[in-house]
Formats: structure tokens, sequence, C-alpha cells
């Protein structure tokens, strides 16, 4: 597997409602954790004021990381190919403006392989399928504006949502698991949706229904005055919305039946696990409710075998029993899938 990349020093993980952060005693493995810290992405100071006395920084003072975002226009796709334009040069623009909708010369783009994650260019043979992925070219001169505010220098700057696809096939082919999962990057306007099985990424979808489009049937189902009132108790720890889950992501579900309907009719696969990211914590608890309204089980996933398979340990003084599948696309962004264990002396 290919997907993951390489870090020196520090990785950090910019989710939509938390920045994950992990020091690390050398840059490939195998590798220690010496440190792993947590910060509400809504709370730039408490990071910026954790670096400025963090050991390990970089002769600049910058902390150089390797660093995974998530800006809201990413570009993460797969589209099958005409293998009779494949040759044409301005076949792949053509792709992202007419299929995806998107103004090519906007973006940054790299296509890759949707089975590993390795550069397109260098598949064998002619794959049928290809992964565009990318994001506005401006959204990542103002990520890297923002990084160095908060004393982050980038020495890598990728798509969480990579570094979480592909640790999610490694994990999957560590555990030799035949059960597909759904990963939803739930955010306030759009969910992206992926199948992920140990064979790569096998569908991408994104569906226009976020966190949002919930706040109209909050002030309905409660008979709030306005959708600012609804918004506020929804995202308080003041109220159960528990008992309206199943109405509350009635559209999303829908959407979501379709795309795993097609998918096992396509496959003979069965979709048996679903992990919902990006969902504020008070707002967990719609991960739960999306499974059972599937009809399939939440991943659970048991981080520490799987990262000594990749060389990556902990520091004695570093707690991991909350290490949660909140983290998984952090491991991704250091993991390095072409690392071998040595082999064990008879």
């Amino acid at each position: 597997m290919m997907f993951g990349k390489k870090n020196k020093g520090f990785c950090v993980d910019f989710g939509d409602q938390a920045v994950l952060l992990a020091r690390t005693n050398q840059e490939r493995a195998p590798l220690v954790v010496e440190e792993i810290k947590e910060f509400a992405t809504a709370d730039p100071e408490g990071l910026q004021t954790y670096l400025q006395s963090a050991e390990g920084r970089g002769p600049t003072g910058y902390a150089h990381s390797s660093c995974g975002i998530f800006p809201a226009k990413r570009l993460i796709r797969r589209q099958a190919l005409d293998l009779k334009k494949i040759k044409e040069p301005t076949y792949f623009k053509e792709i992202i403006s007419q299929q995806f909708r998107l103004e090519a010369d906007k973006y940054t783009t790299q296509i890759l392989n949707p089975a590993d994650g390795s550069d397109f260019e260098s598949a064998k043979g002619t794959p049928k399928e290809a992964l565009f992925c990318g994001m506005p070219a401006e959204d990542i001169i103002g990520w890297q504006d923002r990084l160095l505010e908060l004393g982050v220098y980038p020495e890598r700057l990728e798509l969480g949502s990579l570094a979480l696809l592909g640790a999610l096939a490694n994990y999957q082919k560590f555990k030799d698991s035949k059960i597909p999962v759904l990963l939803l990057e739930i955010g306030d306007d759009a969910t992206q949706s992926y199948i992920v099985s140990a064979d790569g990424i096998e569908v991408t979808r994104p569906i226009a229904s976020g966190i949002a489009a919930m706040i109209p049937i909050v002030q309905k189902e409660l008979g709030l005055k306005d959708e600012e009132s609804a918004k506020k108790l929804f995202y308080s720890n003041t109220f159960d919305f528990t008992s309206m889950g199943g109405t509350l992501v009635k559209k999303l579900l829908k959407e979501l039946h379709s795309s795993i309907g097609f998918y096992e009719v396509q496959t003979g696969q069965t979709v048996g696990l679903v992990l919902t990211t990006q969902l504020p914590p008070n707002l967990a608890w719609l991960g739960g409710t999306i499974a059972s309204g599937l009809g399939v089980s939440s991943l659970k996933v048991d981080l520490l075998p799987w990262l000594e398979s990749l060389g990556i340990t902990f520091a004695a003084d570093v707690a991991t029993d909350h290490l949660d599948e909140r983290w998984i696309g952090l491991f991704g962004l250091m993991a390095a899938y072409e690392y071998a264990p040595p082999a064990e002396k008879a």
C-alpha cells in the first residue's frame, strides 16, 4: 500500500472538529511515538502554545510536520476511464470539468491507482479506473499560511481523507478482513462517502447533505421559532436527540442505501461495517444511528497490533488506552506501508 506518507518529527491531522498530533523520534519506520496530543480545532491558541515549547522543532523554530487537511472542496473520486481517450492530453481535465463539474484549471490534482495509491502513470498495464485527488490551488496557499501562523512548517501537505482511506485499506488487509467498510466524512453541507476494502478504494460518492440539512428538521420536530435556535440547541449538550435520530438522517440513509445496494449488486460483496468521522463530539451518536439505520455494525479498530506491524510503537510514558477510530488517519500520515518487520529469530 502506498497511500500513507512518511513524516519527520511531527504528524498533525487537522480535522473539522479536532487537531490530532504525534511527535515521533525519526522519519522512517520503525519509529517510536514519543508524544500524542489533541486540541479542539476551534482552539488554535492551544496548539500554538504547545508548539512554542515542544521538543523536536527545527532550527527555524517551526514544527516540521506531515500534515493532513480536510478542505471543504477536496476532490477524491474513483472514475471509470475510456481507454480509447486515455492518451489524449486533455482527457483527465475533461473528466474533472464534465463528470465532476469542477473548474479543472483551479484545482491541483493528482491521478492515483485506486487499488494501492500509487501514481497512475506508474501502474502496470492500463487500469480501467483511476482515483482523482485534489483541491483548489488557492486552498493550498491558504492552508500553508494558516499552518505557518500556528507554528507548523508543512514538510508534507496532503488530503487527510487519503491518509485515512489508505490506513483503512491496510488495516483490513492486516486483519485479513473480507468485509468492506463504509467510511462517512460528515461535514456541514455535504457528506463524503467511500466504500473501502482490503483491495483499496472501491467506491467514492459525495452526497449533498450534511449536518446543516438536519437543522430544519430539528426546528420542525421541536416547534422552535427559527433555525438559529434549532442550531444552538442541536450543538449544545442540553437535549437528547437520539430519539429523533432516524428522522434526522432519513435523507442521508436513502442516498447511502442506494450507493451500497448498487455496489453489492455489482460486486456480490456485502458492506457490513461503517465508520463515521468529522462529527462534533456531542453529535458522535449519529454514527450509531446511521449504522443502525443501515443494518450494519460500527467499525471498532484494534490499533496497537496493526501499528506494530507497521513498525510504529509508543514510548513507555505515552498513554494509548484512549486511542480510538478517530486516530486512524493520523497514523495513516506516518505509516510507510512498504515497511517489513524484522523476521523473528529461530
